[in-house]
Order: structure tokens, then C-alpha cells, then sequence
């Protein structure tokens, strides 16, 4: 179920109100059957691969508490082999059977194996992740396993974070499931203007900047230069007005009826360099990372040449994590390097001096950003080095830059004057980003008194029902 949609507009009211409603003893029941509903809404069967992970983690977790410690590794090593065997089955076997197939025909030799017939499941590498993250916890004894199996199942498919994240450790949610909960108007309005800012990313922001963004990549040689490089800025506030907007909305839904989600993302784009970006962007992603594989490779305790080799690994595997496509490595590498390269330069009180210096860090930043989005975005390597040259080969296509700019793409997009609307939302997107970062959690609007908060909450509203882009877009990180 696409949260920008009409069948959650009825579905998380109800859900919410039945929540409150039920006894303490009932409600994991309830959020069960309605993340089960949540999920099925997109392919019904997909239920069963993950019912499969919840089971074989749900006992895991308890035999390897219950473990010696000589057998507690081999346990968890056997828990995290059936996960990735699924997530290598669904999401990776196609990719790496093409690469074996290509290198048979360039070596002459006779390969096969077909390609499965299959689709990815939605949100498959995230609640992987989350359930690899409850196993390993249990096995370093930060987390007690859990046996009450409804609040296991809970964990894994709690409908907010369910596809998309945050990706959430146990210590943080898992108790939450067992605290009773009474209705805080507090956190309820805390929630729903989280949700609202969260739409207001999704519907205003990134699906009316996706309009220009998905004609121009489709087409790259046949597209003005000016267009491709404006297309891809657009792609940069686009992905982050549909990822940190599923993120709010996630946050802003558990919030509303107690629950305390992590936080996602931390304004990346304000960042000064490409470390401080990544300690802003997917923020429950990068820690996983950090906490499970950069940190038992060595981490900072060892060698600054092995240190280097441990980052270009992360992000690799990062890359690779979002898509099983070489261009999602080159997006991971691209980012090994430019952290690596800060890590070589750095020396203590190498930040900015001035404002002035910030800001065009900061601007480099958000540029080498953007070019890697293209590896991200393109379908191919073909497509995104198409998209690249073409930024600096493609200025004689067009007679004018006033017809240019009359293009349809700019004047025939739902509510007219394109141009100047997108560029709208993205400042006032980028000024919730300042906002946010003195007064989190869209305090600023809850410390105003009634007759500033409600025009507020009524523009914001009607901003997103007027203006927004409602095509059943479905969000960019549904298909890792």
C-alpha cells in the first residue's frame, strides 16, 4: 500500500483509531494483521518469504541466546546465510548469472543457466537487514531474544518502517511493542505534521520534479545540455524529497500512536563534505553499515592504508545493496573515493573558516552528489555516461534558450509554469531543511501560538492537495 494513496487515507486513521480503542494485550495482534494487509497490498504471495525470515529468526534469536559460546557464532553465521540466500536468490542471482553468462560468451564457453522469471519483493533488503540486525545483537548480548513470537513478527513488519525503514536495531523498537500506550495529543500532533511535511516532500516535491527528471533521462542524445544538467539537480532534490518524505511519514504514523522511530535524514544537503553527507543521508542505513561491517573489519584502530581498503569495501557493498547493477557499485565507489580522499586531507582545523567557505563546500559538495546520482538513476551504464557527455556536448540542440524554455516539459505539467513552481518547492523544502536543523521535529511550528500554527497547517495542506503531483507514484527506495 502506497502511503500516497486513497486506501491509506482510510487505512491509517482506522488502524490508528482501533489501536486505541483495543486492550494493551491486543494491539500487537491488530498492527500484526494490518502490516500483513499493508504488505499484501502490493503482491499477496511476497507474505511468505517473509513469514519464512520471521520464523527462522524468531528461533534463531532464541537458540543462540540459549547457545554455549563456541556455538553462538555458528548459529548466527547459518541466520544470516538464510537471509542473504533469500535476498540472493530474489534480488542478485539474475545479476550475477548475467555477468557469469557475458564472461562464458567472451571466454567461448557454453553457459545455460537461465535468468529467473521473477520480481523483487518490496522492500526486501531493508526488513532483511532489520532482522539480521536483531540476530547479531542477540549474539553480542546487547539484546535479550525475544519469545514472544507476535512482537518478533511485529518488529520485522511494523507497516511505518516496513518497506522502506528506517532500518531499526532491536534495543530501539522491540520494547516498545511490550509498553502500554495511551493516546498523547502531543505525539499525535507531532505526528501528522511530520506526516505533512513528509507528503509535502513526496506529492509537491519529488513526483512534480520527476515529471522533467524521467523525460529528459529517457532520451539523453536527443536532449538539450542545459535540460540534462537541470534535470539532474532536479534529480537530487527529487530523490530526497521521495526518500526523506517516506521517512517522515513513517515516523510521523508511528509517532501518532506512541512509537519512536530513529531518525533518517539530517539536512545532507547543508553538508561541507562527503562524510558529514553520509552521516546525514539514510542515517539508519550508514550506521548499519558502520555498526556491522566497517567496525568488525577494523574499523579506525587499524592502518590508514587498511582503514581505506575497509571504506571502499563499505561502500561497495552500499552500492551494491541498492541494486544489483554495476551502476549502483560505481554510485558506492564514487563515494569510497571522495570519502577516502577527504580522509587523506584532512588535518585537524581543516573546516571552513568563514561562511563563505562553507558555502562553497558545501556547493561542491551537493555538485559531485548530483553527478554520482546519474549512476544511481541510469538503467545502465550506457544511459548514465549518455547523460554525463551529453551535459557537455548537447548545447547546439534548440535554436534558443526562450524555446528552451517553452518546452512542453516546462509549460504542460500538472499546474502550469513548471519551472517556476518546482523551483518554489525546492526552496521552501530546503528551508524546512534550516528550519529543522535548530528546531527538530518541526518544533518551530509547535512552539508558535494557535492563529500562526493553523494558517500554517492549512497553507501546507492545501499546498500539497492543490499543487501536488497524485499519480500513484510509487517511492524511489520501494524497489531495494
Amino acid at each position: 500500500m502506497l502511503f500516497n494513496s486513497l486506501a491509506f487515507l482510510i487505512f491509517f486513521p482506522l488502524v490508528t483509531a482501533l489501536y486505541f480503542l483495543l486492550p494493551h494485550r491486543a494491539r500487537v495482534w491488530l498492527l500484526l494483521v494490518a502490516s500483513c494487509l499493508f504488505y499484501m497490498w502490493f503482491v499477496p504471495h511476497y507474505i511468505l518469504i517473509l513469514g519464512f525470515t520471521i520464523v527462522v529468526d524468531y528461533f534463531a534469536g532464541i537458540w543462540i541466546e540459549n547457545a554455549p559460546a563456541h556455538r553462538k557464532r555458528l548459529l548466527l553465521a547459518l541466520s544470516i546465510i538464510a537471509n542473504v540466500g533469500v535476498l540472493a536468490v530474489f534480488k542478485y542471482f539474475n545479476f550475477i548469472n548475467g555477468n557469469l553468462a557475458a564472461l562464458a560468451q567472451a571466454l567461448d564457453w557454453n553457459y545455460g543457466i537461465a535468468n529467473l522469471e521473477i520480481l523483487l519483493p518490496i522492500g526486501l533488503s531493508f526488513h532483511t537487514f532489520q532482522a539480521m540486525s536483531y540476530t547479531i545483537e542477540v549474539c553480542r548480548g546487547h539484546q535479550k531474544a525475544e519469545r514472544d513470537f507476535g512482537v518478533y513478527a511485529l518488529y520485522v513488519m511494523f507497516y511505518p518502517q516496513l518497506v522502506a525503514g528506517p532500518i531499526e536495531r532491536p534495543q530501539n523498537l522491540l520494547h516498545q511493542f511490550h509498553e502500554p500506550k495511551t493516546f498523547s495529543y502531543e505525539d499525535a500532533t507531532t505526528g501528522l505534521r511530520l506526516m505533512a511535511w513528509g507528503f509535502f516532500m513526496k506529492c509537491f516535491v519529488a513526483d512534480r520534479l520527476a515529471i522533467l527528471v524521467n523525460q529528459a533521462f529517457a532520451q539523453p542524445a536527443e536532449t538539450h545540455a542545459g535540460l540534462l544538467i537541470l534535470s539532474s539537480v532536479f534529480f537530487s532534490f527529487q530523490i530526497y524529497g521521495d526518500f526523506a518524505g517516506y521517512s517522515l511519514i513513517a515516523i510521523g504514523s508511528a509517532r501518532v500512536m506512541g512509537f519512536r522511530l530513529m531518525q533518517n535524514f539530517d539536512a545532507p544537503y547543508f553538508s561541507s563534505g562527503i562524510g558529514m553527507f553520509w552521516r546525514r543521508w539514510h542515517i539508519s542505513l550508514s550506521t548499519w553499515f558502520r555498526d556491522y561491517v566497517f567496525v568488525p573489519l577494523g574499523g579506525s584502530r587499524v592502518s590508514l592504508a587498511r582503514r581505506c581498503l575497509n571504506l571502499m569495501a563499505v561502500f561497495a557493498l552500499s552500492g551494491l545493496w541498492h541494486g544489483a547493477s554495476w551502476t549502483f557499485v560505481i554510485w558506492g565507489v564514487l563515494h569510497g573515493l571522495a570519502v577516502i580522499f577527504e580522509l587523506l586531507l584532512s588535518k585537524p582545523g581543516n573546516a571552513p573558516k568563514s561562511r563563505f567557505g562553507a558555502f562553497w563546500r558545501t556547493l561542491a559538495v551537493f555538485a559531485f552528489v548530483t553527478v554520482a546520482w546519474v549512476f544511481f538513476r541510469a538503467e545502465n551504464f550506457e544511459q548514465a555516461w549518455a547523460i554525463l557527455s551529453g551535459m557537455g556536448q548537447n548545447w547546439s540542440l534548440g535554436s534558443s534558450w526562450k524555446e528552451f524554455f517553452a518546452s512542453p516539459v516546462f509549460t504542460g505539467a500538472p499546474g502550469g509554469k513548471y519551472l517556476h513552481t518546482s523551483i518554489i518547492a525546492i526552496i521552501l523544502m530546503l528551508l524546512g531543511d534550516a528550519l529543522h536543523c535548530r528546531w527538530p521535529e518541526m518544533r518551530w511550528l509547535s512552539e508558535r501560538p494557535w492563529w500562526i500554527r493553523w494558517p500554517v497547517y492549512y497553507i501546507l495542506v492545501f499546498t500539497v492537495v492543490r499543487y501536488g503531483v497524485f499519480g500513484q507514484q510509487q517511492f524511489i527506495y520501494f524497489q531495494f
